[in-house]
């Protein structure tokens, strides 16, 4: 056998034991006539001793080692004269009597340590060796019993797990798709599902009413750090639910999730907040409640002194950042050049500061009295040693999603943005539409399948704009987690929703005449829910990116640059296709 025990697992209580151990070369350390060679596997570390005075021809092929290579080891374990605290193995090593090199490595591209020297581009060109990395690791494996206690909750409440196909049609509403032309059916194109969403709603009509699927999806969407091309759902389904149903159901998962894998124990409910809340406290759907810093409007105090930009903004809002008027001038500069960047868009910011005595200092002081300042002061509900910032903008809502970036911003600055705090929430009650200036027309918020609220139904004959969808996001420390909705189970109010998104009544049956024609023979109320797997990791990992909890990611360009894919088809295979490619023209 190759071995007998893993990297990992040897203790003190094995001292003596006759044992065969198989890796990689971490690194070698020569010292006197000693050579030390540690010796890793997915499981831990394990210092195998070589001594030059019992075996020189052991030692000295132990000395021709290099990084990465696969070797086999046979020897005894000892207990450590100088042990390493740091190893759960450092209390022994292991007394090489035999060697042997099962594969030798070339000198690896970036060092296999927690802090490597490898950029992104370089470990994702390179990730099979990235993988290597213990940091990297414990991602896949957090990943890993996520899965597990996922399936083992869903199980307990009666779902089955139930695959649904990757090849289906495209469909024209939410992002683009990613499309698979059809040698059989040449002209016809299947698409990668943006999410399993009508053929999980077909499994409540069949009278499955439990499923779920831990499901890939496919989007082909500008990414960011929390977006991958392909990425993979937690994906539920229940019949004869309403809105409290799934909530309580999957908030309770959360809160198993948590447990069990970060050893947090949440026993209050989360927060539900409308939609309209969200937006007028935070300019967010998926506020940070981390910390405080609520948006205050503050028109009736700041609007007509004079000050042009408030006296023609349609909005005015700011933030109390506490202890924070020790701020420079070089500091306040920063944060005025940040919301001016061209992906927030602020034309300025107006700061003022709370001073020891009470009295209030200003950036526009020439246009305000004191008195007042001291109004701003207490709609801010200021204290002394805190800091007031403040935009405006002719865009209500563009100005507080301006006003939320610099939220966030100073939350960081802060240190407010604890990772390893949280604060979970529901938003709820969004709007059911929301107006595409791309395509001129009102466009669902989540999808065309989700139920506007019962009281809401008569408004989408007069005023389809105003109606709230019933609709939920999960939100972990400003980050969506989940989703889903109530969905729409009678055909006439799926084709009056379909009327409204601009589809004529060919159009709609076109595209979802297999769901309309399902309804027709007797579709259960039903709703459901989507986890994003990847946010969940790398939520729990305490990471930036959901990029280090994939085994394989795309980069920010949607490159996987291991396989340099995509890449383009030969000759043959296009005209196997019936397709041609046409070189885009450069002005």
């Amino acid at each position: 056998m190759f071995r007998s025990n893993t990297c990992g697992e040897l203790r003190l209580s094995d001292a003596g034991k006759d044992v065969t151990l198989a890796g990689w070369v971490q690194r070698t350390r020569k010292m006197g006539g000693m050579t030390f060679v540690d010796v890793r596997d997915r499981y831990g570390i394990t210092q195998v001793v070589f001594n030059n005075d019992t075996d020189a021809a052991l030692c000295d092929a132990a000395n021709k080692l290099g990084r990465e290579y696969v070797v086999q080891v046979k020897g005894r374990v000892a207990e450590r004269a100088s042990k390493n605290p740091n190893l759960p193995t450092g209390d022994i090593e292991i007394i090489a009597s035999e060697l042997s090199v099962l594969n030798p490595s070339e000198v690896p591209p970036f060092t296999i340590e927690d802090n490597t020297d490898g950029g992104d581009e370089l470990r994702m060109k390179y990730r099979y060796l990235d993988l290597r990395r213990s940091a990297v690791r414990r991602n896949l494996e957090l990943r890993h019993r996520m899965t597990m206690e996922v399936r083992r909750y869903l199980d307990s409440k009666g779902f089955l797990e139930i695959e649904t196909p990757m090849l289906v049609g495209s469909t024209p509403e939410g992002a683009r798709d990613f499309v698979v032309p059809s040698r059989m059916n040449q002209g016809q194109f299947y698409a990668l599902p943006q999410s399993p969403q009508t053929l999980k709603q077909l499994l409540m009509v069949s009278g499955m009413d439990r499923y779920f699927q831990i499901v890939k999806c496919f989007r082909d969407e500008d990414l960011r750090a929390d977006r991958q091309p392909e990425f993979t759902q937690i994906d539920c389904e229940m019949s004869y639910v309403e809105q409290d149903d799934i909530i309580n159901l999957f908030e309770g998962m959360a809160k198993h999730l948590f447990k069990e894998l970060r050893g947090v124990e949440l026993k209050e409910p989360f927060l539900r907040m409308p939609w309209s809340e969200a937006m007028r406290l935070y300019g967010s759907d998926k506020p940070d409640l981390r910390f405080g810093m609520t948006f205050v409007e503050l028109m009736d105090v700041l609007k007509g002194h004079g000050f042009s930009v408030f006296d023609n903004a349609a909005y005015i809002g700011g933030i109390c950042a506490k202890g924070a008027a020790s701020y420079t001038r070089k500091q306040l500069d920063q944060l005025t050049d940040f919301v001016k960047r061209p992906q927030i868009g602020a034309k300025g910011m107006v700061y003022a500061r709370v001073e020891a005595d009470g009295s209030v200092k200003s950036s526009v002081d020439k246009f305000y009295t004191q008195e007042t300042l001291q109004r701003l002061k207490e709609a801010m509900n200021a204290e002394p040693g805190d800091l007031i910032l403040i935009l405006s903008g002719d865009d209500a809502m563009k100005t507080r999603k301006q006003l939320c970036e610099l939220r966030l911003e100073m939350g960081n600055r802060l240190g407010l943005r604890d990772k390893d705090k949280f604060a979970c929430l529901w938003v709820v009650d969004f709007p059911m539409f929301e107006w595409s200036d791309e395509e001129q027309r009102l466009m669902a918020m989540h999808h065309p399948f989700t139920h506007p609220k019962d009281e809401d139904i008569p408004l989408l004959d007069t005023d389809p704009a105003a109606v709230r969808a019933d609709a939920y996001d999960m939100v972990v420390n400003g980050v969506e987690v989940g989703g889903g909705s109530i969905r729409i189970h009678d055909s006439k109010l799926q084709a009056k929703m379909f009327e409204i998104l601009g589809f004529t009544p060919e159009k709609a049956q076109e595209q979802f005449g297999f769901l309309m024609n399902a309804f027709k023979f007797g579709a259960p109320p039903h709703g459901g829910l989507a986890y994003g797997l990847d946010r969940w990791v790398s939520l729990f990992a305490g990471l930036d990116s959901i990029r280090d909890c994939i085994a394989f990611p795309k980069n920010n360009s949607g490159r996987d640059v291991m396989l340099d894919a995509p890449a383009p088809l030969d000759q043959k295979q296009l005209d196997e296709l019936s397709l041609a490619v046409v070189a885009e023209e450069k002005e």
